[in-house]
């Protein structure tokens, strides 16, 4: 499971990279993000594409892949199949978090694209209605198997999509399960670098560029 991340970068490098046309939000650098938090999403309506906010997980708490939605239960599952067929957004990120696991110790890695650039990872959004009957916008990133690097740390990654993938993904016509399955698959691991970060990721509330930078391995040592 993937239960931490950043997206840290200028915003009119976000809007380049998402060919994003509108931005509903306050958009500031994240680097330390948790679920139940808001997160930056893009999502395409009437063919233009929206950055907006919506909190990382749903609710109600209905399955157990509220955070992350497990490509194997997005098939199985009757309310994931309907968001795929309507209900898709695109995650931006440039960073995702994990924890190694080094005999009896454990440290926090980031994993990044080799070049630092940003990546979107397949999403999917759900609109309930809280106890005042106001809208609350929620998603969920989609995972899909480990390629042989996030492998060391976990089973399963978010599905990483390259720009062509993003286009079909967002694709407001498109609401074919068995057309989309094809991209959600794990992304190249010689693409990607990993390296120890500050065990102060542990913290949801520390969220500055210390949490990105790259430290001494003796530095990252956490007790778990």
């Amino acid at each position: 499971m993937c239960r931490r991340f950043s997206m840290a970068a200028e915003l009119p490098e976000l809007q380049e990279h998402f060919q994003i046309e509108r931005v509903m939000f306050y958009y500031r650098n994240r680097y330390n993000i948790s679920p139940t938090q808001n997160i930056p999403v893009v999502l395409q309506q009437n063919g233009e594409r929206i950055l907006d906010e919506f909190r990382w997980g749903f609710i109600p708490y209905w399955g157990k892949d509220a955070v992350n939605a497990d490509l194997r239960n997005v098939h199985q599952n009757k309310t994931y199949r309907r968001m795929v067929e309507k209900q898709r957004c695109v995650i931006p990120c440039n960073g995702l978090y994990y924890w190694k696991q080094d005999g009896k110790k454990t440290y926090p890695v980031r994993v990044v694209m080799k070049d630092r650039s940003m990546f979107g990872v397949a999403g999917l959004f759900e609109i309930w209605q809280d106890t005042r009957g106001e809208p609350l916008r929620t998603c969920t990133l989609v995972m899909t198997e480990a390629n042989p690097l996030i492998d060391e740390f976990e089973s399963r990654m978010p599905a990483i999509l390259s720009q062509e993938d993003m286009a079909l993904w967002l694709d407001e016509s498109t609401n074919d399960l068995e057309l989309l399955n094809p991209i959600l698959r794990p992304h190249s691991a010689e693409e990607m670098d990993a390296y120890a970060v500050t065990p102060l990721i542990d913290n949801n509330r520390h969220d500055t560029s210390e949490c990105i930078e790259e430290i001494d391995l003796r530095q990252a040592w956490v007790k778990r």
